[in-house]
């Protein structure tokens, strides 16, 4: 959401530099003779102490359509005054990529587009220094840059990037939409944006939070329509930590979809105006039941679930619906997932052909479908939930069918969920940014869908989202190094990117092939001299991944306990905790640490215990003043077990500063430290109770935050005796 200057053109694909016709063009059309920005230099009053201050910022998109060929341009011009050192250094480099693929596919054929950059310098006073970008630019690991020399504070930095797009399209087709704030990192003096488009050309658009509402201009055709959003003196936004920009600032979001015909509006996956002439700015539940109706009838064959289910038995319907669910995961994704590394890896050119003609289900749609029609087969009841990010406001303001995300409630005793099925997704698992959020519940009544009803998500408590650490310490006989066991346990949503980063393929697939007694991918096949060679060929790939992954996990871990260099790494999986949302993930880590966390003074040392607990958020002073809510992912906790063994000869001091409690209605951090025997046991717990605090809650965070700091400063003498 931030266009600031070096992250705008970090991504950017830029194709041609010369000074072509389109270049020229380009050109013009921010710097030409209309340009009512040339001579924008002045400040208001209460911004000269600022980093610097946008003089103008200018945002286009244009959709145009003939035939088939349909073309898409997107512009940005930002004017940006520069007011002390960190804003010349900031604006003293651009960067950028050169080259950009075209796609193809069913729907589109997107060409290489296009690409104009252009820079300039304006001194104080008035002289411009425009930059030669094809000229400068330097290309440094497939990354270009340009170095902006002579820069100093008093300067104008004026750029522009433009982008002519043409692709091809037959079907409906959905621009990609746009969700952003009007506040960025700098004041902004004057902010202008448009979007022209004409007949099959649909939009949504809606502004938020103040924000100021698209207005329609004339036109020169019946058929043009250009739409202008106006604003100006718009503050600075520092990004904080917990910050949901698109509920606290002001905001819009839109996209533009094309449609050529009635048949095609019908298809097209969206909430469409009734007329290109119409700015669509909600949705109603109407609308929304009407777009899914039919789109989540069940549908699908299901008989290889339904001889998965022969000779098995089943206490209730929970258990019934949980088996099904992770089956399914396995039957329609996990076990194809060989496959789609030895392609990937060029291993073999169809690794797919060893399965015939297999059902492989990739998105929501074909999910729901399949899983409801099992649900119905099986005359178990359920709902079609519609639920949208808490980041991206209440389902209240639904505007783009990209913001939805779709899920199955299994009405059991105690409902279950189900969302479409990733690797090691879990039933009951789904979204945490969607939790405790009013959603839509969509049912049918025979196979249609057509009731609908407000419904609200369950959320999950910090005792389900469980980081745990047992972790135990002893140091070396001459005192040269710490060695560290850690049982590392994760359960809830602290697990999920924990075993998409630590499980290799072959660690999942086959213990689903083992737990369904499925054939694996080399059992498919029929030659055995083809099973001995991809056999090896496989197991050489899993081989060369899993050293990478210890290479990538000791880093991880040291970054974790926030030093440099750990001695004598070494990793084990105990349980992947892939069929249970309250299961855990458990693996083990032994290390060393030398020249760390251990200092001689005298005859006695100080161990940094503190550091065990890993880093902890440390507060800027500018951090402690908020005015905004906070919102985490979800609420969690964190669990550390710590048994530092005690040397022979050797008594431990400072133990008081190891006792520590913070509880309040928003979280907790607390910590004992006892000696039993010749082992120091440091127990600590830090909790976040809810993953949404309003802001006159946040000294309350701040408190418990604050001691979990503290407690990671905290160290103890061994004291000799």
């Amino acid at each position: 959401m931030k266009l600031y200057s070096t992250v705008l053109l970090l991504f950017v694909s830029i194709s041609s530099f010369g000074q072509s016709k389109e270049a020229l063009e380009a050109k013009d059309f921010f710097w030409g003779a209309n340009d009512a920005y040339k001579n924008a230099t002045e400040i208001p009053e209460k911004w000269t102490n600022e980093s610097a201050v946008v003089l103008y910022k200018n945002i286009n998109y244009d959709f145009h359509k003939f035939g088939k060929n349909v073309t898409y341009k997107t512009s940005i011009r930002k004017r940006i005054k520069l007011l002390d050192k960190a804003a010349v250094e900031e604006f003293s480099e651009f960067k950028f990529q050169k080259r950009f693929r075209s796609t193809k596919g069913r729907i589109t054929w997107r060409e290489k587009g296009n690409n104009f950059v252009g820079i300039k310098i304006v001194k104080p006073d008035g002289k411009e220094i425009e930059i030669d970008v094809e000229e400068e630019s330097v290309e440094v690991d497939g990354e270009n840059k340009i170095a902006i020399s002579n820069l100093e504070i008093g300067d104008i930095i004026d750029f522009y990037f433009y982008r002519l797009e043409p692709f091809k399209s037959t079907y409906a087709f959905g621009f990609d939409p746009v969700e952003t704030t009007l506040n960025e990192e700098y004041p902004i003096v004057d902010y202008k944006l448009f979007i022209e488009t004409e007949n099959d050309f649909f939009i949504n658009f809606n502004t938020y939070n103040g924000a100021p509402k698209l207005k329609e201009l004339p036109t020169e055709k019946r058929n043009l329509r250009r739409y202008e959003l106006s604003a100006s003196d718009i503050d600075k936004s520092e990004y904080k930590r917990w910050f949901f920009p698109l509920l606290e600032l002001p905001s819009y979001k839109f996209q533009v979809y094309f449609a050529r015909s009635g048949k095609f509006e019908d298809r097209a996956m969206a909430f469409l105006p009734e007329r290109e002439d119409i700015i669509k700015t909600s949705v109603s539940k109407e609308e929304v039941l009407d777009l899914y109706e039919n789109r989540f009838r069940p549908n699908g064959n299901i008989g290889d679930v339904k001889d998965f289910f022969k000779q098995k038995t089943y206490e209730n319907s929970t258990e019934k619906v949980t088996a099904a669910y992770y089956y399914m995961r396995h039957y329609y994704l996990t076990r194809f997932v060989e496959a789609i590394f030895a392609r990937e890896a060029n291993i073999m050119y169809n690794p797919f052909m060893n399965y015939g003609i297999p059902v492989f289900i990739q998105n929501q749609k074909q999910f729901v479908r399949h899983f409801t029609e099992f649900l119905q087969r099986e005359k178990i009841t359920y709902d079609v939930v519609v639920a949208k990010k808490r980041y991206d406001g209440s389902i209240d303001d639904l505007l783009l069918e990209n913001n939805v995300n779709v899920l199955i409630r299994v009405n059991t005793p105690t409902p279950l969920y189900a969302e479409l099925f990733g690797i090691h997704t879990n039933i009951n698992e789904f979204s945490p940014l969607i939790e405790g959020t009013d959603v839509y519940l969509l049912s049918p009544t025979k196979k249609k869908i057509d009731v609908i009803k407000r419904g609200t998500l369950p959320v999950s408590t910090h005792l389900d989202n469980e980081t745990k650490k047992d972790i135990t310490v002893n140091l070396s006989d001459d005192f040269s190094a710490i060695n560290v066991s850690s049982a590392n346990h994760f359960k809830g949503h602290t697990k999920t990117e924990q075993l998409y980063e630590r499980l290799l393929f072959n660690d999942y697939v086959n213990e689903d092939y083992a737990k369904y007694g499925t054939k694996n991918w080399i059992e498919m096949m029929r030659r055995k001299k083809d099973k001995a060679r991809y056999k090896k060929e496989l197991d050489a790939l899993a081989e060369k991944l899993q050293t990478k992954q210890e290479e990538k996990f000791k880093a991880a871990a040291e970054a974790d306990f926030n030093l440099e260099e750990f001695e004598d790494y070494t990793y084990t999986i105990d349980a992947t905790g892939r069929y249970a949302f309250d299961s855990y993930f458990s693996f083990t880590e032994n290390f060393s640490i030398t020249n760390a966390l251990l200092k001689k003074a005298g005859p006695n040392y100080i161990i940094e215990i503190g550091k065990l607990i890993g880093g902890q958020i440390d507060l800027e002073e500018k951090e402690r003043s908020r005015t905004a809510d906070v919102h985490v992912d979800y609420a969690r906790s964190y669990n550390y077990n710590i048994d530092f063994v005690i040397p022979e000869g050797y008594t431990v001091a400072g133990l008081d500063k190891l006792n520590k409690s913070i509880d309040n209605d928003t979280g907790a951090f607390m910590s004992t430290a006892t000696v039993e025997d010749n082992i120091l046991k440091i127990k600590t717990s830090k909790y976040y109770k809810h993953n949404f605090e309003p802001n006159e809650n946040w000294s309350k965070m701040m408190a418990f935050l604050d001691e979990a700091h503290q407690f990671s400063n905290e160290k103890i003498l061994l004291k000799k005796k």
